[in-house]
């Protein structure tokens, strides 16, 4: 099962394999009878702003039951193979995701590359310091035999993003444990009074970078897939911010 997160009515694959999710649902109407909603039973679909499509996997965690789990966005999905060589906008389906994880544990989608700043160096110029500052506390007292990923994911230059994956049950469930586990420390320590709305997508962020920390700390053998984008990505309104942020030495 690939969970599709969104927040709003948007076309989706007719593959049974891809089952939408509402997120940050609670209260909010259904957009469709035939989606998941994020905020029944155990979830925090209240959390949304700051833990974004989050609130999805944490709801798949606490009540899907399957022998994969994956993540991707309305948006945004693993294409299929062959997809770059022959313009093919098929997506990965259930027969090559299991050759796949066959071979190796986890599938991921191909990395960013910053190339003029670590990711580091690019976060904080995007969002907060004090957002790894944290985190970084909560690892050392908690899981200290990731810090050196930690380290490692710091100085990079580049990283896996959009909190895409696929990968079996066991692994899933143990990710989702470690993960929440830290998020939810983080949560209690982190003051985000004065964030902006974009900022305050804060763990949706963080743990971003705290997947390759876990890949690496594991040593889990994983595969990179290109990664389909439905819409423009609009990169020069992208690049247009990230000049801004360079220039003021800081956030928009």
């Amino acid at each position: 099962m690939i969970l599709v997160v969104s927040h709003k009515a948007y076309p989706m694959p007719a593959d049974p394999l891809y089952q939408p999710i509402q997120v940050g649902a609670a209260g909010k109407d259904p957009i469709s009878p035939s989606w998941l909603r994020d905020d029944e039973g155990d979830n925090i679909s209240e959390r949304n702003k700051s833990f974004c499509e989050l609130t999805g996997l944490y709801w798949a965690w606490k009540h899907i039951d399957a022998e994969v789990y994956g993540l991707c966005h309305y948006r945004r999905y693993f294409a299929g193979h062959g997809h770059l060589r022959n313009k093919d906008k098929r997506l990965i389906d259930a027969e090559e995701i299991d050759r796949l994880l066959d071979k190796v544990d986890v599938i991921l989608p191909r990395k960013r590359h910053y190339f003029i700043e670590t990711r580091e160096s690019q976060y904080v110029h995007a969002h907060h310091a004090e957002d790894f500052r944290v985190t970084e506390a909560v690892l050392r007292e908690s899981c200290p035999e990731y810090l050196p990923a930690w380290q490692d994911m710091l100085n990079s230059r580049s990283g896996h993003i959009c909190n895409m994956f696929i990968m079996r049950r066991e692994l899933f469930m143990e990710y989702c444990e470690w993960l929440f586990g830290i998020l939810f420390e983080v949560e209690k320590r982190l003051d985000t009074t004065g964030y902006s709305e974009y900022d305050s997508r804060v763990f949706g962020f963080v743990a971003e970078r705290l997947l390759d920390v876990w890949v690496e700390t594991k040593r889990l053998k994983y595969t990179e897939v290109p990664v389909m984008v439905i819409e423009n990505e609009h990169w020069p309104r992208k690049i247009a911010a990230f000049l801004r942020r360079k220039i003021k030495g800081g956030k928009d």
